[in-house]
């Protein structure tokens, strides 16, 4: 598995909805957010910005839930990135409880035209840095 990026989320009362639990737009809000955080993380030496991602496809097992005041750790990392696509993981955890897991699907496209580009060696050594 590639580097593991944590994030801590304090759910707060616009997270709620009306069942009292942390509303499922709201993992997804979280999941654009840590995807961004994890890019700058990775980029903040070596920026990248030719480039722009954009999701394809979310899948994602909501699996208990999380309540207002709840500390969520968020785990992510990269998985099998070829052509123009990148494989993001997460989890979502309240103590040691996977509450959430998801994949996403990334493409990158080229920051000025919003084309589709390949994803070439500069951007790969960032994803996936040498075991």
């Amino acid at each position: 598995m590639n580097s593991i990026f944590e994030l801590k989320i304090k759910v707060s009362a616009e997270d709620i909805d009306t069942l009292n639990h942390v509303n499922n737009l709201v993992y997804v809000k979280w999941m654009d957010a840590i995807a961004t955080s994890h890019w700058n993380y990775l980029t903040k030496h070596n920026p990248l910005p030719q480039y722009v991602w954009v999701v394809l496809r979310h899948e994602i097992d909501y699996l208990k839930q999380a309540t207002l005041g709840d500390e969520i750790t968020v785990k992510t990392w990269v998985g099998e990135t070829k052509g123009i696509t990148s494989v993001r993981f997460m989890e979502f955890y309240k103590n040691d409880i996977l509450l959430v897991k998801a994949k996403t699907i990334w493409a990158m496209l080229d920051s000025k035209t919003y084309k589709p580009v390949r994803i070439r060696e500069n951007v790969l050594k960032v994803l996936q840095p040498a075991k």
